[in-house]
Formats: structure tokens, C-alpha cells, sequence
């Protein structure tokens, strides 16, 4: 898998011929290789630390807060204790759901005239197949935070939109790649 880090998310393309992974700067290559008709496209959130490590972080922080809090009961002060111990649950709470949309990701699969999205947020997971011809990409301005571009990608069922994890120039990239692929 070749993996495309930008800001707001992660563009990358699977590979059936490579199981090692390499980073290559966006502002250089394309996300599209290849022109053959079938393409496999992953797009996920950029996700810069392990759960392990967000484990650890978490760790260490609730260690000094319990440490600095037991340093004021000792010295006197022991109702910073239970503020202490609502902070760690306060900062576990926050942790806890940041991580439940570290793994949410978008898969788009172009074989045989069959175009497949599948969309992962959280716990839930959906999956839109759609026949090629059928489908059109639609790019709407409006506003959302900064202006940013919004892809949908219709059908005769239905509309999903792609996208949600890249920035403003790598959807508008995405959305014209899609739709020369649609016509291939």
C-alpha cells in the first residue's frame, strides 16, 4: 500500500502487487497511479499516534495529576484529591472519544463496472455499491468551515459523499479523478 499524507487526512492507493508500505509526498505524485479502469482508493483520518502510545500519554498524565494532588493532601489539603480524580475521568472521557474515529476510513473499489464505497465512522459501517455508468460526481461550494469543497458521489439509490478526511485541494483532485474514471 502506497500511503499520500496531507493535512486533514490520509489519500492512500492499495496495491495488490506490494504488502510494504511507503510514504511519498503528495505535493509530487499523484494518488492516481496506474490508468487501468480498476482502482482500489483509501481514504482515512491522519492519525499521528498508536493507541498504545495514546495509552501511554494518557498514562503519564494521569500519574501527574495524582501525583500533584497527593503532594497537596499530604500537605494538608486533601479535597484536591477528588478534583484530581475528576480531571483523569474527565480527560479519559475525551481520550476515549477521540479514539473511537482514529480508524475511520472511506474505500472506493472501481472493478468491472461496478463502483463500491465503503464508509467507516465510529463503531458503524455502510457499504454503497452502485453500477459505474449510473454514477456521476457532483462538487458542491458551499461552506463548510474555511469553504471547503464537498464531494458526492450519486446513484440511481442514493448520494454519499467522499472526501470527509482530505483537504480542500485533495477532494477537489479526488472528485476529477473520479469522474475520468467513471468514464473510462
Amino acid at each position: 500500500m502506497v500511503t499520500y499524507r496531507g493535512f486533514g487526512g490520509t489519500l492512500g492507493r492499495e496495491s495488490a502487487f506490494s504488502s510494504m508500505a511507503s510514504t511519498i509526498n503528495p505535493w509530487h505524485e499523484s494518488a492516481f497511479l496506474g490508468q487501468s479502469e480498476d482502482f482500489r482508493l483509501l481514504i482515512k483520518r491522519n492519525c499521528s499516534i498508536s493507541p498504545a502510545g495514546l495509552f501511554r500519554v494518557f498514562a503519564l498524565l494521569a500519574l501527574a495529576t495524582f501525583g500533584i494532588g497527593a503532594g497537596f493532601a499530604v500537605a494538608g489539603a486533601w479535597l484536591i484529591l477528588p478534583f484530581a480524580g475528576l480531571e483523569v475521568l474527565a480527560l479519559g472521557l475525551a481520550f476515549l472519544l477521540n479514539g473511537r474515529h482514529a480508524g475511520d476510513y472511506e474505500r472506493i473499489e472501481l472493478e468491472r463496472g461496478r463502483l463500491t464505497v465503503e464508509v467507516a465512522e465510529g463503531p458503524r459501517s455502510a457499504r454503497y455499491a452502485m453500477d459505474a455508468r449510473a454514477a456521476r460526481v457532483a462538487v458542491s461550494r458551499e461552506a463548510e468551515g474555511y469553504g471547503a469543497p464537498r464531494v458526492h458521489l450519486r446513484g440511481a439509490h442514493g448520494s454519499v459523499e467522499l472526501g470527509r478526511y482530505l483537504d480542500a485541494e485533495r477532494r477537489v483532485e479526488l472528485a476529477a479523478e473520479l469522474t475520468r474514471r467513471l468514464r473510462i
